[in-house]
């Protein structure tokens, strides 16, 4: 079964505009260089945040969004451990080093913990969603969450601990 869900698609909007606008933008982007994520969970992250056109068409099945949605979750997590603590650091140079930028880097740079919990809660809410749908779908038989198993990391990846 294909999710086409308006609300689903809506909360990805928000996640996408979110992310590319608060977190993955010209002024922190560097920051994530070198954290422990694999380029298949960055393409997931991708295929969620940047290219959901694709998706909108032919709706996503199941397992595939919880792949995407636990690939965030596990940015959020990693972002949460790696990133923050040391983000002046790791943004040594490189754009928002002068003038205006610079106003916006320190805005983007204070602003980045508030940020990822945010993108926490919007991705709370499209996990929450998305379970209701499988769940529904899945009346006789498992839904496709409880047979995957890194989806049982997602109360672990979000908390912020």
């Amino acid at each position: 079964m294909q999710v086409k869900n308006s609300e689903v698609f809506a909360l990805i909007d928000r996640i996408d505009a979110h992310f590319n606008a608060n977190i993955n933008n010209r002024y922190l982007r560097q920051a994530f260089t070198g954290i422990s994520i694999d380029s298949r969970t960055w393409d997931l992250i991708e295929s969620l945040t940047e290219k959901s056109s694709h998706f909108r068409l032919q709706g996503y099945h199941f397992d595939e969004l919880y792949e995407r949605i636990v690939a965030v979750a596990r940015f959020i997590h990693v972002a949460r451990k790696e990133v923050a603590p040391h983000l002046r650091s790791r943004l040594s140079g490189g754009p928002g080093s002068a003038g205006t930028d610079r106003v916006i880097r320190e805005m983007a740079v204070n602003n980045f913990a508030s940020n990822l919990n945010i993108l926490s809660d919007l991705l709370n809410a499209l996990f929450q969603k998305v379970v209701e749908l499988d769940t529904e779908a899945h009346k006789f038989e498992t839904p496709v969450f409880k047979r995957m198993k890194e989806v049982s990391e997602m109360g672990r990846y979000l908390v912020d601990k």
